[in-house]
């Protein structure tokens, strides 16, 4: 099996956050990209050097070299990777970063009154990715 390009650390308990990654594993069709659910029993932060807080707060991506991409930086290269680069082509354009980080934060400090807003509900009240 080969090392993704990049590993996501997502929340397993947001709807919304699993109906994207299902989407983006279905896209995935190289398999460049790996999930690794932050809420699943025995999952362990400090594996990859941060906490369990910092990892609610915005959604995080590890390279194979270990390297951590935090928010808008881990969804550049992740959409550019399953050939959606163009849904994030504003984001790469410094001077409109600032903006795209405070709005990526208010969506991931929100993402759970999001989810039910636009009714997206997980079997059972939990989440889970497959890959196809």
């Amino acid at each position: 099996m080969t090392t993704p390009l990049l590993t996501l650390l997502y929340d397993g308990n947001c709807p919304v956050c699993i109906s994207e990654m299902t989407r983006l594993a279905q896209r995935d069709t190289a398999k460049r990209l790996g999930f690794i659910n932050i809420a699943a029993p025995g999952f362990d932060p400090a594996r990859y050097g941060t906490t369990l807080a910092a990892l609610n707060a915005e959604l995080h991506a590890v390279t194979p070299e270990g390297e951590l991409l935090i928010g808008i930086d881990c969804m550049i290269p992740l959409y550019q990777a399953v050939g959606l680069g163009w849904r994030v082509w504003p984001m790469t354009l410094r001077f409109s970063q600032p903006f795209w980080r405070i709005a990526y934060r208010w969506f991931a400090r929100h993402r759970y009154t999001i989810s039910r807003m636009f009714g997206v509900r997980c079997p059972d009240g939990v989440c889970d990715i497959r890959r196809a």
